[in-house]
């Protein structure tokens, strides 16, 4: 039955802000935030807390302007929705095409950093095969249909809350015992002589990778209760709320580790484990981590995968290739596996540049989500409303000129390939609207039966690091 058939069953509106908020610190997943400390160190020389500070303020900007944007347009589909119907449907296909990057490279971030860690655990064993190990093992699980289920989401919050609250704890004990109860409040995490603008700016770009996830909330729009109102706050609280937490464990481990010297910066965090709690500490810390990038590897290719095949269902992607099923298992199966080959260029990347990867996606959906708020403003005011200049054009181009200026201090190659996929992507959409004279193919964020696609999450509700999520297109 369609879902605009009279009678059609509707997502029920059962969420409060609670509910969303814990929803988007679950996608969030805190634990990443020593999954990525080295190498945003690496890149600040040492001010971590800085360029997550930095950060916070750029996501704030951005999530007053994603509050805007579900509050006037209440439905699933986030930044391409917002954009679609604000601006231009053509713009619209282009953001959703650039933040589909993103969930080519999320599962290959996930298992970069996992196999980072288990090489410093295990130096002797070469990290390629750990990086083939989960790609080979999420993939196999994937086409045989094996789901990661929702409710585990509330436990893994809980075990990475209390990961986290024990490094801090003991972060914060190492150094009180090495120079007393002065040396808790330094200011030297936030700048050193190390300190430069222009490695904050590049850490900062590194840094907002913790931070996706604010935006994923928007997805749940359909299913919360009183949505113009709580939406917004949603937004802005998961934001704060993150970035807080993030601040505060960059802040008490660059304190229990100054500068950003490391044997290897992309498991640095098990290096600090180690020294603030000892071999038990550091094995309780590598095994949560790993687990926890397992899990959401598996969730992450799903939710791309599934992506993927509401694509090509809808058009928007040849069928034959992306609309295909497994005839035994029922599951996306072409699609999985093309999501565990771009996850094999991790044996030629490092995770500043994956992350840069994600991260160019992130960017542009951020800023046109921005303008799709002066949009807005614009429309509105000419349709005769009276609006606060304040909310829909000062705070938006703020938010747009510093994601822009992010976007900007990326890794080189993460630039490049960007704008090679952008291009791509124009290329392709003047092929499905024939030179832009019809409209784009509309993408649908409906839950697909079950039956359909076994082993895939519903699209509403699957992206993320540490447990299912929502989309961005």
């Amino acid at each position: 039955m369609p879902n605009d058939a009279p009678g059609a069953p509707a997502l029920a509106r059962t969420l409060t802000l609670r509910a969303v908020v814990l929803f988007g610190l679950a996608y969030m997943t805190p634990l990443i935030v020593l999954g990525t400390f080295g190498v945003v160190a690496a890149s600040t020389g040492g001010a971590v807390p800085t360029a997550y500070l930095l950060a916070l303020v750029a996501m704030l900007f951005t999530a007053h302007s994603y509050g805007k944007m579900a509050a006037a347009h209440p439905v699933a589909g986030s930044a391409y929705t917002y954009v679609r119907k604000a601006i231009d449907g053509r713009l619209g296909f282009i953001v959703g095409w650039a933040t589909l990057l993103d969930y080519f490279f999320l599962p290959m971030v996930i298992w970069l950093i996992g196999g980072a860690y288990l090489q410093a655990q295990f130096p002797g064993v070469p990290h390629w095969i750990w990086i083939i190990g989960f790609v080979a093992v999420t993939t196999a699980l994937n086409i045989r249909g094996i789901k990661t289920a929702e409710r585990v989401n509330d436990l893994l919050m809980v075990f990475q809350v209390l990961v986290i609250g024990i490094f801090v704890v003991l972060s914060a004990r190492h150094v009180f015992h090495m120079g007393g109860a002065g040396a808790l409040v330094s200011a030297t995490p936030f700048a050193n002589g190390a300190t430069t603008a222009v490695g904050i700016s590049a850490g900062a770009a590194i840094a907002a990778y913790s931070f996706l996830g604010f935006d994923a909330v928007t997805t749940l729009t359909e299913e919360t209760v009183d949505p113009k109102r709580t939406m917004p706050r949603a937004i802005l609280l998961t934001a704060l709320i993150g970035g807080g937490i993030f601040v505060l464990v960059a802040y008490t481990t660059q304190l229990a580790h100054p500068g950003s010297a490391f044997d290897d910066p992309s498991s640095a965090a098990f290096e600090i484990a180690k020294t603030i709690g000892g071999d038990l500490f550091s094995s309780v810390f590598l095994a949560g981590l790993v687990v926890a990038q397992f899990a959401s590897g598996i969730a992450a290719q799903a939710s791309t995968s599934r992506l993927l095949y509401a694509m090509g269902r809808d058009g928007a992607l040849p069928r034959r290739v992306f609309a295909r099923l497994h005839e035994r298992y029922r599951t996306p199966a072409l699609n999985i596996l093309l999501t565990g080959a771009v996850g094999l260029i991790a044996l030629r990347l490092d995770v500043a540049t994956s992350t840069s990867f994600i991260n160019f996606g992130a960017f542009t959906a951020f800023t046109f989500v921005n303008v799709s708020v002066l949009a807005t403003y614009v429309r509105r005011r000419r349709a005769g409303e009276v609006l606060n200049p304040l909310s829909y054009v000062v705070a938006p181009a703020i938010g747009a000129i510093v994601d822009l200026y992010l976007l900007f201090q990326l890794d080189g190659r993460a630039l490049t390939l960007g704008l090679i996929w952008l291009g791509l992507g124009v290329v392709y959409l003047a092929c499905l609207t024939r030179m832009f004279r019809v409209p784009p193919p509309e993408m649908s964020f409906t839950e697909t039966a079950p039956e359909d696609v076994q082993g895939a999450a519903p699209l509403q509700n699957t992206r993320g690091r540490g447990g299912p999520a929502g989309a961005d297109i």
